[in-house]
């Protein structure tokens, strides 16, 4: 009896080995394409982000209560991307 457990002892563990040496390679695989695809996604809404012109815009307030004088409601979203009412900022001491 004492040596049927020892031989069932030995196949799991001859088993085990292998499955957990894959398994620890899964997971590590899996966290590192997590990573990448998080990466990879970011710097994809920060391009879109960065195309987004209102803080240039002669009607942007800088202010929380009202960003835009024109259309406040889509300042500094992806609608403004192309907003029809852009007017770049100029310097107010040239005229």
């Amino acid at each position: 009896m004492l040596e049927l457990i020892i031989f069932v002892i030995k196949v799991i563990q001859a088993f085990i080995v292998p499955i957990c040496f894959v398994t620890a390679w899964s997971v590590i695989f899996m966290v590192i394409w997590s990573l990448w695809t998080a990466t990879r996604d970011s710097v994809k809404t920060a391009k879109q982000m960065h195309q987004i012109p209102c803080s240039g815009c002669q009607f942007f307030t800088d202010d929380y209560r009202l960003k835009c004088t024109v259309h406040p409601s889509i300042a500094n979203t992806e609608q403004a991307i192309n907003c029809m009412d852009y007017q770049a900022n100029t310097n107010p001491y040239l005229y």
